[in-house]
Protein backbone atom coordinates (compact mmCIF):
# COMPACT_ATOMS: atom_id res chain seq x y z
CA UNK A 1 0.00 0.00 0.00
CA UNK A 2 1.29 3.50 -0.77
CA UNK A 3 2.83 5.68 1.91
CA UNK A 4 4.19 9.21 1.65
CA UNK A 5 7.21 9.95 3.82
CA UNK A 6 6.58 13.60 4.60
CA UNK A 7 7.06 15.84 7.64
CA UNK A 8 8.90 13.01 9.43
CA UNK A 9 5.72 10.90 9.17
CA UNK A 10 4.66 8.00 6.99
CA UNK A 11 1.21 8.92 5.66
CA UNK A 12 -0.92 6.11 4.25
CA UNK A 13 -2.96 7.25 1.26
CA UNK A 14 -5.08 5.97 -1.63
CA UNK A 15 -4.93 7.77 -4.98
CA UNK A 16 -8.17 7.11 -6.88
CA UNK A 17 -7.79 7.99 -10.55
CA UNK A 18 -10.64 8.50 -12.98
CA UNK A 19 -11.85 5.43 -14.85
CA UNK A 20 -10.32 6.63 -18.13
CA UNK A 21 -6.87 6.36 -16.58
CA UNK A 22 -6.35 10.10 -16.56
CA UNK A 23 -5.61 12.16 -13.50
CA UNK A 24 -8.27 14.88 -13.71
CA UNK A 25 -8.57 17.77 -11.28
CA UNK A 26 -7.75 16.72 -7.73
CA UNK A 27 -9.79 16.63 -4.55
CA UNK A 28 -8.08 15.64 -1.30
CA UNK A 29 -10.43 14.33 1.41
CA UNK A 30 -9.56 14.33 5.13
CA UNK A 31 -11.48 12.20 7.62
CA UNK A 32 -12.91 12.82 11.08
CA UNK A 33 -11.73 11.85 14.55
CA UNK A 34 -11.85 8.07 15.25
CA UNK A 35 -12.27 7.33 11.56
CA UNK A 36 -10.05 6.76 8.52
CA UNK A 37 -9.78 7.16 4.78
CA UNK A 38 -12.54 4.58 4.25
CA UNK A 39 -15.19 7.02 5.44
CA UNK A 40 -15.14 8.64 1.98
CA UNK A 41 -16.03 5.45 0.09
CA UNK A 42 -19.58 6.67 -0.72
CA UNK A 43 -18.08 9.71 -2.46
CA UNK A 44 -15.12 8.14 -4.32
CA UNK A 45 -17.13 6.40 -7.05
CA UNK A 46 -19.33 9.37 -8.00
CA UNK A 47 -16.32 11.70 -7.96
CA UNK A 48 -14.10 9.54 -10.15
CA UNK A 49 -17.03 8.92 -12.50
CA UNK A 50 -17.31 12.71 -12.81
CA UNK A 51 -13.65 12.98 -13.79
CA UNK A 52 -12.02 13.83 -10.47
CA UNK A 53 -8.78 12.43 -9.09
CA UNK A 54 -9.66 11.61 -5.49
CA UNK A 55 -7.02 11.31 -2.78
CA UNK A 56 -8.03 9.85 0.57
CA UNK A 57 -5.61 9.18 3.40
CA UNK A 58 -5.21 8.33 7.07
CA UNK A 59 -4.29 11.26 9.30
CA UNK A 60 -1.74 10.94 12.08
CA UNK A 61 -2.84 8.44 14.71
CA UNK A 62 -5.51 6.72 12.61
CA UNK A 63 -5.66 3.81 10.21
CA UNK A 64 -2.22 2.88 8.95
CA UNK A 65 -0.64 6.25 9.73
CA UNK A 66 1.10 6.43 13.09
CA UNK A 67 2.32 9.56 14.85
CA UNK A 68 5.84 10.15 16.12
CA UNK A 69 5.17 13.15 18.35
CA UNK A 70 2.37 15.42 19.61
CA UNK A 71 0.72 17.39 16.83
CA UNK A 72 -1.80 20.13 16.08
CA UNK A 73 -4.27 20.72 13.27
CA UNK A 74 -1.74 23.12 11.76
CA UNK A 75 0.63 20.14 11.53
CA UNK A 76 -2.11 18.06 9.91
CA UNK A 77 -2.73 20.90 7.43
CA UNK A 78 0.96 20.78 6.56
CA UNK A 79 0.64 17.01 6.08
CA UNK A 80 -2.16 17.49 3.55
CA UNK A 81 -0.13 20.05 1.63
CA UNK A 82 2.98 17.84 1.77
CA UNK A 83 0.95 14.90 0.49
CA UNK A 84 -0.09 17.07 -2.46
CA UNK A 85 3.60 17.80 -3.09
CA UNK A 86 4.39 14.09 -2.91
CA UNK A 87 1.73 13.37 -5.54
CA UNK A 88 2.69 16.26 -7.79
CA UNK A 89 -0.57 18.12 -7.16
CA UNK A 90 -0.16 21.89 -7.32
CA UNK A 91 -3.75 22.92 -6.53
CA UNK A 92 -6.72 20.92 -5.28
CA UNK A 93 -10.12 21.12 -3.73
CA UNK A 94 -9.71 20.19 -0.07
CA UNK A 95 -12.56 18.43 1.71
CA UNK A 96 -12.81 17.45 5.32
CA UNK A 97 -15.30 15.97 7.76
CA UNK A 98 -15.19 17.33 11.34
CA UNK A 99 -11.47 17.37 12.23
CA UNK A 100 -10.78 17.01 8.52
CA UNK A 101 -12.53 20.35 8.21
CA UNK A 102 -10.39 21.81 11.00
CA UNK A 103 -7.23 20.99 9.07
CA UNK A 104 -8.76 22.06 5.75
CA UNK A 105 -9.43 25.57 7.11
CA UNK A 106 -5.84 25.77 8.34
CA UNK A 107 -4.47 24.57 5.00
CA UNK A 108 -6.47 27.30 3.25
CA UNK A 109 -5.00 29.88 5.64
CA UNK A 110 -1.47 28.50 5.23
CA UNK A 111 -1.41 28.16 1.44
CA UNK A 112 -4.44 29.92 -0.09
CA UNK A 113 -3.03 29.71 -3.60
CA UNK A 114 -3.07 25.92 -3.48
CA UNK A 115 -6.70 25.51 -2.36
CA UNK A 116 -9.08 25.74 -5.29
CA UNK A 117 -12.12 25.24 -3.11
CA UNK A 118 -13.23 23.70 0.18
CA UNK A 119 -15.84 21.13 1.16
CA UNK A 120 -16.54 21.23 4.91
CA UNK A 121 -18.67 18.42 6.32
CA UNK A 122 -20.05 18.72 9.87
CA UNK A 123 -17.22 20.98 10.98
CA UNK A 124 -16.63 24.33 12.65
CA UNK A 125 -13.95 27.01 13.18
CA UNK A 126 -14.07 27.38 16.97
CA UNK A 127 -11.95 25.95 19.76
CA UNK A 128 -13.52 23.34 22.03
CA UNK A 129 -15.78 24.94 24.62
CA UNK A 130 -15.32 24.21 28.31
CA UNK A 131 -18.68 22.42 28.37
CA UNK A 132 -17.80 20.19 25.41
CA UNK A 133 -14.33 19.57 26.82
CA UNK A 134 -15.79 18.29 30.10
CA UNK A 135 -18.26 16.06 28.24
CA UNK A 136 -15.71 14.57 25.87
CA UNK A 137 -13.04 14.19 28.55
CA UNK A 138 -15.52 12.17 30.59
CA UNK A 139 -16.23 9.99 27.57
CA UNK A 140 -12.53 9.46 26.90
CA UNK A 141 -11.79 8.61 30.53
CA UNK A 142 -14.62 6.10 30.56
CA UNK A 143 -13.30 4.55 27.35
CA UNK A 144 -9.86 4.13 28.91
CA UNK A 145 -11.41 2.32 31.87
CA UNK A 146 -14.19 0.32 30.23
CA UNK A 147 -13.24 0.08 26.56
CA UNK A 148 -15.58 0.78 23.66
CA UNK A 149 -17.41 -2.51 23.32
CA UNK A 150 -20.40 -1.68 25.50
CA UNK A 151 -22.06 1.38 27.00
CA UNK A 152 -19.19 3.75 26.22
CA UNK A 153 -19.24 2.64 22.60
CA UNK A 154 -22.97 3.34 22.56
CA UNK A 155 -22.30 6.88 23.77
CA UNK A 156 -19.61 7.51 21.16
CA UNK A 157 -21.88 6.10 18.47
CA UNK A 158 -24.55 8.59 19.58
CA UNK A 159 -22.08 11.45 19.20
CA UNK A 160 -20.91 10.46 15.73
CA UNK A 161 -24.09 9.12 14.13
CA UNK A 162 -27.81 9.77 14.12
CA UNK A 163 -29.97 7.12 15.83
CA UNK A 164 -30.59 4.09 13.66
CA UNK A 165 -27.60 4.47 11.33
CA UNK A 166 -26.90 0.88 10.24
CA UNK A 167 -23.29 1.49 9.24
CA UNK A 168 -22.22 2.34 12.79
CA UNK A 169 -21.36 -1.32 13.47
CA UNK A 170 -18.49 -1.17 10.98
CA UNK A 171 -16.89 1.73 12.82
CA UNK A 172 -17.46 0.21 16.23
CA UNK A 173 -15.52 -2.86 15.09
CA UNK A 174 -12.65 -0.59 14.04
CA UNK A 175 -12.69 1.21 17.41
CA UNK A 176 -12.51 -2.09 19.25
CA UNK A 177 -9.61 -3.31 17.12
CA UNK A 178 -7.10 -0.93 18.73
CA UNK A 179 -6.45 0.20 22.31
CA UNK A 180 -7.98 3.51 23.40
CA UNK A 181 -4.50 4.58 24.59
CA UNK A 182 -3.54 4.80 20.90
CA UNK A 183 -6.06 7.66 20.59
CA UNK A 184 -4.23 9.87 23.09
CA UNK A 185 -2.26 12.16 20.76
CA UNK A 186 -5.24 12.68 18.43
CA UNK A 187 -7.43 13.39 21.44
CA UNK A 188 -5.03 16.07 22.70
CA UNK A 189 -4.96 17.63 19.24
CA UNK A 190 -8.76 17.70 19.20
CA UNK A 191 -9.15 19.06 22.73
CA UNK A 192 -6.41 21.70 22.53
CA UNK A 193 -7.20 23.11 19.10
CA UNK A 194 -7.15 26.85 18.65
CA UNK A 195 -9.95 28.89 17.11
CA UNK A 196 -9.67 30.24 13.59
CA UNK A 197 -13.12 31.84 13.69
CA UNK A 198 -11.68 35.35 13.56
CA UNK A 199 -9.73 34.49 10.39
CA UNK A 200 -12.51 32.97 8.29
CA UNK A 201 -12.84 36.16 6.26
CA UNK A 202 -9.30 35.62 4.96
CA UNK A 203 -10.42 32.47 3.16
CA UNK A 204 -11.86 33.60 -0.16
CA UNK A 205 -12.00 30.40 -2.22
CA UNK A 206 -15.42 28.90 -3.03
CA UNK A 207 -16.76 26.66 -0.28
CA UNK A 208 -19.46 24.07 0.23
CA UNK A 209 -20.55 23.56 3.84
CA UNK A 210 -22.79 20.55 4.50
CA UNK A 211 -24.08 19.73 7.95
CA UNK A 212 -26.26 17.02 9.43
CA UNK A 213 -29.64 18.18 10.67
CA UNK A 214 -29.26 16.35 14.01
CA UNK A 215 -25.48 16.53 14.49
CA UNK A 216 -24.88 15.87 18.22
CA UNK A 217 -21.13 16.61 18.17
CA UNK A 218 -21.17 19.98 16.38
CA UNK A 219 -24.67 21.46 16.33
CA UNK A 220 -25.79 22.68 12.94
CA UNK A 221 -25.89 26.30 14.14
CA UNK A 222 -22.10 26.27 14.39
CA UNK A 223 -21.81 25.06 10.82
CA UNK A 224 -24.10 27.86 9.66
CA UNK A 225 -22.02 30.39 11.59
CA UNK A 226 -18.83 29.17 9.93
CA UNK A 227 -20.44 29.33 6.48
CA UNK A 228 -21.72 32.85 7.11
CA UNK A 229 -18.25 34.13 8.04
CA UNK A 230 -16.17 32.62 5.24
CA UNK A 231 -14.78 35.27 2.90
CA UNK A 232 -15.61 33.64 -0.43
CA UNK A 233 -18.75 32.39 -2.19
CA UNK A 234 -20.21 29.78 0.13
CA UNK A 235 -23.09 27.33 -0.21
CA UNK A 236 -24.66 25.83 2.92
CA UNK A 237 -26.64 22.59 2.68
CA UNK A 238 -28.53 20.99 5.57
CA UNK A 239 -28.57 17.20 5.33
CA UNK A 240 -31.95 15.84 6.49
CA UNK A 241 -31.92 13.18 9.19
CA UNK A 242 -28.13 13.02 9.37
CA UNK A 243 -25.93 13.27 12.42
CA UNK A 244 -22.24 14.14 12.66
CA UNK A 245 -21.20 11.88 9.76
CA UNK A 246 -23.58 13.16 7.12
CA UNK A 247 -21.52 12.04 4.12
CA UNK A 248 -21.93 8.46 5.37
CA UNK A 249 -25.46 8.67 6.74
CA UNK A 250 -27.10 10.44 3.80
CA UNK A 251 -24.55 10.01 1.03
CA UNK A 252 -27.05 10.52 -1.78
CA UNK A 253 -27.95 14.05 -0.69
CA UNK A 254 -24.34 14.97 0.07
CA UNK A 255 -23.15 13.66 -3.28
CA UNK A 256 -25.69 15.71 -5.22
CA UNK A 257 -24.55 18.87 -3.43
CA UNK A 258 -20.89 17.93 -3.81
CA UNK A 259 -21.05 17.28 -7.55
CA UNK A 260 -23.07 20.41 -8.15
CA UNK A 261 -20.52 22.49 -6.22
CA UNK A 262 -17.54 20.96 -8.00
CA UNK A 263 -19.23 21.34 -11.38
CA UNK A 264 -19.55 25.04 -10.73
CA UNK A 265 -15.84 25.55 -10.19
CA UNK A 266 -15.18 25.54 -13.94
Amino acid sequence: MPFADVNDQSIHFVDHHVDSGGEGPAIVLSHGFSMGHEMWEPQVGPLTDAGWRVVTYDERGWGQTTNTEPFTYWDLADDALALMDHLGIDTAVLGGMSQGGFLTLRAALTAPGRVRGMVLVDSEANALSDEDRAQFQGLFDAALTMGLAGEVGDLLQGVLFAPGYAGAAIWRAKWNARPVTAWAAAKECLFERDSVADRLGEITCPALVVHGEVDAAIPIERGREMADNLGGPTTFVEIPGAGHSSNLENAATVNVALLQFLGGLG
